[in-house]
């Protein structure tokens, strides 16, 4: 096992960064997309993403279901998930408000994390996480917000933990920031 994690804010360019980490390590790359085309905009960041990509590269969508690359992932070298944070994100999009506020809601997704994490530990392929980093800027001004950044802080941290290497994107320019 050997996880790269990639953070950086919006825009900062981490996925390009990613992808071109995931082109150094392996001929085989499964691209494994978190991103649900919600409006017209993220539809259209979802194409840019596509039309970046090699077209050699294997690709599945999973949407909300983190490890569903499982089955198809032990066919590649490289495994590249843009991103943990579109993830929980979409987590979010898929209940009731009552319910993302419920602590059992939180626990179930850290729970989720936790089962990718272990699937990451067991694999013999290089997984690149992309996410985003929610630890720059001030707390959010809504419950929904804070939520978010909470829970989505609590993702990275364990990531980063288990990560051999841990780069930080800002203006196009990485940073290794772990090992």
């Amino acid at each position: 096992m050997s996880l790269v994690l990639v953070t950086g804010g919006v825009r900062s360019g981490k996925s390009r960064f990613a992808e071109e980490l995931a082109r150094q390590a392996g001929e085989r790359v499964l691209y494994v997309a978190t991103g649900q085309a919600w409006d017209e905009e993220m539809q259209q960041r979802i194409e840019r993403h596509k039309e970046r990509r090699p077209q050699q590269w294997g690709s599945v969508e999973v949407g909300e279901r983190l490890c569903d690359y499982e089955s198809v992932g032990t066919a590649y070298d490289v495994v590249l998930i843009d991103c943990l944070s579109t993830w929980v994100s979409n987590r979010l999009m898929s209940v009731a408000e009552a319910e993302w506020r419920s602590e059992a809601h939180t626990e179930a997704l850290l729970a989720e994390a936790e089962a990718w994490l272990e699937l990451v530990r067991r694999s013999p392929q290089k997984v690149i996480a992309v996410t985003s980093e929610v630890g720059l800027g001030g707390v959010a001004m809504n419950r929904l917000g804070r939520w978010f950044a909470d829970v989505l802080g609590d993702v990275n941290q364990r990531a980063a933990r288990q990560a051999e290497t841990v780069y930080a994107v800002m203006a196009g320019i990485p940073w290794r920031i772990k090992g």
